[in-house]
């Protein structure tokens, strides 16, 4: 009986295994499985799987998928995540391993919400595990506001940075990847934002594969990433995800890509739209213009026209099959269609996110992204040596000018007037916002206008939070918040209820700097599906002044302090707008702003603004100095300034670009009247893009560049001040003097730009960077003075701690080709090499640096790159060889090269 049942047993599992689908067995090839899927599936259905948000096939248990998913510098857009110094941030730590290990947590986190999403049946955009990130384009001119999202303006730099970091997220595991990476924008697009979806770049070949393809190949060649993203501009006249050179010669054949490629959004709407490149008549042939070109999977909707376009005769199903085969496949290495108990990556829990583990890195990455541009002595700040410091500026408590753009939300952020409050706690802070970042700019109302009370000197309103929407029962919270100015996009304030309603009730005074009639607006920013969802009310004297009783859904992607950037009068009736009347600068107003929401997944977050004029502002942070012994100006630009494709238009500022590299005009008055106080100044900058902030340079006593720092950015600027941490940050882009130094933005021809071919004198030049202790090289060996072509070349060379702190220093290595050699075409210079160095005082270390074929060649006028002959030389040192503001003595030795050796692709 035993056997009989066994054999039944037996005979019923054999049946089972031969029921299930060849798809659904992880015993077979990814290639085998993907075929197996597409062959059960009808034209329509593959149709629908071909756009960023796949649709569920239930009848052959395929569940939905999204391909958009954005980690730039932290998994974003999905609620709470540790977050990262903004990618040019990153950029400014020259730390290589240190990406690796961003990358790896990032992917951790990741999959950790995957996992609890899948858990709980969500397959939503923002919570898959195809990842739209690194943005590896080169930052080629400090006008483009989404240069903050790069790794700056050299291909080197950008190479090993952003290879590292695709390896850090795609994993090491040998079946399943870890998340998939997608290097953007794929190729040659930089700007400007406001013609993106309509021009044309034509590169000559020198410039295309001396400076805009080598970071691309490194991360499909080098790190294997297995997506990338096409851009929107145009390219020789071909729409960029519809280019066959790019996508057919150079990424499938040069580079023997096998991974699938995403369209950037709306990106082949582009191909047909009026407003956009008009390369094709309908969206059927444009359908067939990028399909057969390589794009796989369309960021839009274009592509569920795929089935018209083949019942048009235009493309064949098995042009479809390519592409969706490459999906599937994508999906399959992810182990998204294998038991959980298979895949290691499954196994994460969500407890993962924000672990102090990863905070920790993310404290690391904003400490070493810290560069000190100028020191005249004044720092560290000696503790009790100033009793009254002011922190004075519109980004001494913003959390935007943290966050940056493309972010995750982080826990409870700092503010960097908080966190110096906290370094300094010997001396008393004062603080003033000072200046808005431009006129006519929305900034959140400051704290100092705000009071729990009539008569109360704490900054703030008084905060209750509820778990209900309705404010019933009694608040679980209660404390004093000091702005309004939360970012809660899929996230909510309540630990112990992060996925239910909360309603908060903010009380207390309102006063103004100086008399007059101001107009206040309440933003609850966008959210993606929000519907009715959330709400408020402001009373302001016991009159209700503005409410919102439904929010409509919007487009996904938004942020909360997103702003159109328009000056007030030309955005009259605005939701949330109410005026307050000031008789004088000490009337208090009593206000009371009430806000709920029905979830944490639907809706985002609130700010209060306005936006005074620079003279109103003025006169009370001129007071504000006066009292200190030490002011530290925050000031810089914003990322509802600079960014992507941005309704800004205000002077310095233009869709999401900069037409003026200066620090904006309110801004450098307020550090010019602070200057003029005569109190010793500290300025920090926090940005995206290099400032020409020249008068800074002359008459403050210091200036730090702190980026768009993170979650850990503000604790990170006090630390450093203060000389807890050693500054060892390296700029990652040329800081110039004027913008007459630059050619025009729209000009893509590498003459006179970055530091590779200009030929000017920067204020601050690419790789410079300041610390509290002096480094010396000395020793440089050359592994050889005559080098057959073809063969690597390796150099060593001792650095010195020679100060008395401790400190790390970031070697150098720049390789200077022979002025008159390869037409004249070859950079005066280039990075080749870069090492941190962690050094106690007194300390020495040897270092190597290994230079490959490739690192020793030239690219020609016909866009061939070879090892060429001639003569070399090899600088090591703290930065550039002939930096004027170095402060170490670069090492320099020759060589030359015997013969020529070309290069593949």
């Amino acid at each position: 009986m035993r056997r009989l049942i066994a054999a039944l047993v037996f005979t019923t599992v054999l049946s089972a295994k031969a029921q299930q689908p060849a798809y659904q067995n992880p015993s077979l090839s990814p290639e085998q499985r993907a075929a197996d899927l597409m062959g059960r599936m009808t034209l329509e259905e593959k149709a629908a799987q071909m756009v960023n948000g796949a649709a569920a096939i239930p009848r052959l248990n395929v569940p939905a998928y999204d391909y958009w998913n954005e980690a730039l510098h932290g998994v974003a857009r999905s609620g709470y995540a540790t977050m990262f110094p903004q990618a040019i941030g990153m950029a400014a730590t020259w730390d290589a391993p240190l990406l690796k290990n961003i990358g790896d947590v990032i992917s951790t986190e990741a999959r950790a919400k995957n996992n609890e999403a899948l858990r709980r049946n969500n397959h939503d955009i923002y919570f898959g595990l195809t990842f739209w990130s690194p943005n590896i384009n080169i930052f080629r001119d400090p006008r483009w506001g989404r240069g903050q999202e790069t790794y700056g303006e050299d291909p080197h730099l950008t190479a090993q940075l952003g290879v590292n970091f695709v390896e850090g997220l795609q994993g090491t595991n040998p079946k399943y990847y870890k998340v998939i990476a997608t290097p953007k924008h794929f190729a040659v697009h930089s700007g400007p934002e406001e013609s993106r979806h309509r021009f044309d770049v034509q590169p000559s070949p020198h410039d295309l594969w001396d400076t805009y393809l080598p970071q691309f190949r490194a991360a499909i060649v080098d790190a294997k990433a297995d997506s990338i993203m096409c851009a929107y501009n145009r390219i020789d006249g071909e729409p960029a995800c519809g280019s066959k050179m790019l996508l057919v010669e150079i990424l499938r054949k040069d580079w023997k890509f096998q991974g699938f490629v995403t369209s950037d959004c709306g990106a082949i709407d582009d191909f047909y739209r009026s407003y956009g490149h008009k390369t094709d008549p309908d969206a059927e042939h444009a359908d067939k213009t990028a399909l057969l070109a390589g794009t796989d999977t369309n960021c839009g909707g274009t592509y569920k026209k795929l089935d018209a376009a083949v019942k048009a005769g235009l493309i064949k199903e098995s042009d479809i099959d390519v592409s969706l085969r490459r999906l599937f496949e994508a999906r399959i290495r992810l182990g998204l269609f294998d038991p959980p108990s298979m895949v290691p990556y499954a196994q994460i829990p969500f407890s993962a996110v924000n672990s102090p583990a990863n905070e920790a890195v993310a404290k690391r990455a904003a400490e070493e992204s810290m560069v000190l541009l100028k020191n005249d002595g004044i720092l560290p700040l000696r503790a009790g040596k100033y009793k009254t410091v002011a922190v004075i500026g519109p980004n001494g408590a913003a959390l935007s000018s943290l966050e940056g753009n493309y972010n995750g939300q982080p826990h409870d952020p700092v503010m960097p007037v908080d966190a110096l409050r906290t370094s300094l706690s010997g001396s008393r802070v004062l603080y003033a916002p000072g200046a808005p970042y431009v006129a006519g700019f929305a900034m959140p109302v400051s704290r100092t206008m705000l009071h729990p009370a009539k008569g109360s000197q704490e900054h703030g309103l008084k905060a209750e939070y509820f778990t209900s929407a309705s404010f019933s029962g009694s608040p679980v919270i209660t404390r004093v918040d000091p702005e309004l100015n939360f970012d809660w996009s899929g996230v909510s304030p309540l630990r112990t209820a992060p996925n239910g309603p909360f309603a908060v009730r903010w009380s207390g005074t309102i006063s103004a700097p100086a008399a007059g009639t101001y107009e206040f607006l309440v933003k609850t920013g966008r959210c993606r599906g929000c519907g009715p969802a959330q709400g408020y009310t402001v009373t302001v004297d016991g009159k209700q002044v503005t409410e919102l009783k439904r929010q409509a859904p919007v487009a996904p992607g938004g942020r909360i302090n997103g702003t159109t950037g328009l000056p007030e009068v030309d955005r009259p009736n605005r939701p949330g707008a109410f005026q307050i009347t000031f008789d004088d600068a000490k009337q208090e107003h009593s206000i009371t702003i009430e806000f709920s929401r029905d979830s944490a997944s639907a809706g985002s977050g609130i700010r209060l603004e306005w936006s005074p004029k620079p003279e109103t502002l003025l006169p009370e942070a001129i007071a504000t100095a006066k009292q200190a012994d030490l002011v530290i100006a925050m000031l810089g630009l914003s990322p509802d300034l600079e960014g992507e494709e941005m309704p800004v238009k205000l002077p310095g500022f233009v869709g999401g670009d900069r037409s003026d590299i200066n620090l904006p005009a309110s801004q450098d008055e307020l550090l010019k009247q602070i200057v003029a106080t005569g109190k010793p100044t500290i300025v920090v900058l926090l940005n995206g893009s290099a400032l020409a902030v020249n008068f800074a340079d002359e008459h403050a006593n210091a200036v730090l560049e702190a980026w768009y720092p993170g979650e850990a950015g503000a604790r990170a600027i006090a630390d450093t001040l203060t000389g807890k941490n050693n500054p060892s940050g390296r700029l990652p882009v040329t800081f110039y003097k004027a913008e007459s130094d630059l050619p025009a933005f729209d000009d893509y021809s590498m003459k006179n730009r970055t530091y590779r071919y200009f030929t000017g004198a920067p204020l601050y030049g690419f790789g410079y960077g300041l610390s509290y202790t002096r480094f010396a090289y000395s020793g440089l060996k050359l592994s050889t003075a005559k080098l057959k072509a073809g063969e690597p070349l390796t150099a060593e060379v001792t650095v010195k701690n020679t100060g008395k702190v401790a400190g790390e220093e970031v070697a150098q290595l720049y390789l200077l080709p022979p002025a008159d050699g390869n037409g004249g075409l070859s950079p005066k210079q280039q990075l080749e090499g870069f090492q941190r160095v962690s050094l106690k005082p007194g300390e020495a270390k040897k270092i190597t640096f290994t230079l490959s074929p490739r690192q020793l060649s030239e690219v020609d006028a016909q866009g061939i790159r070879a090892v060429q002959p001639g003569s070399y030389s090899i600088a090591i040192g703290g930065g550039q060889p002939k930096d004027a503001r170095a402060t170490t003595t670069a090492q320099t030795a020759a060589f030359t090269i015997d013969g020529t050796q070309e290069l593949p692709h």
